[in-house]
């Protein structure tokens, strides 16, 4: 009974962390490109560069992404790479919108 809480929290916590537009929209880029920079990830999104970068902090701290500095850029990639699979379920399972 307390594994799947735990399950219950883990899911609930990854669910909150990913549940913004340009925090989804960075998990796509990502799970296509596998790693991008900072401005790569700004000029695909259209963002200013200070709120990318909080996103990316975000995820980055709550173990979703990963980073890795290479000379002077800071390359992010999907740390937590199943949850991928959320955003496919949810495009497939006939619940969006649009």
């Amino acid at each position: 009974m307390e594994i799947e809480a735990d399950r219950i929290e883990r899911t609930a916590f990854i669910l909150k962390t990913i549940a913004h537009p340009v925090r989804l929209k960075i998990i796509e880029l990502l799970r296509d490109r596998e790693r991008m920079t900072v401005g790569e990830l700004c000029e695909a999104l259209n963002c200013e560069q200070s709120l990318t970068s909080h996103h990316l902090s975000n995820m980055k701290l709550k173990g979703i992404l990963s980073s890795k500095r290479e000379g002077k850029n800071m390359y992010y990639s999907l740390k937590e790479k199943d949850v991928t699979n959320i955003l496919d379920c949810l495009k497939n399972c006939g619940c969006n919108m649009g």
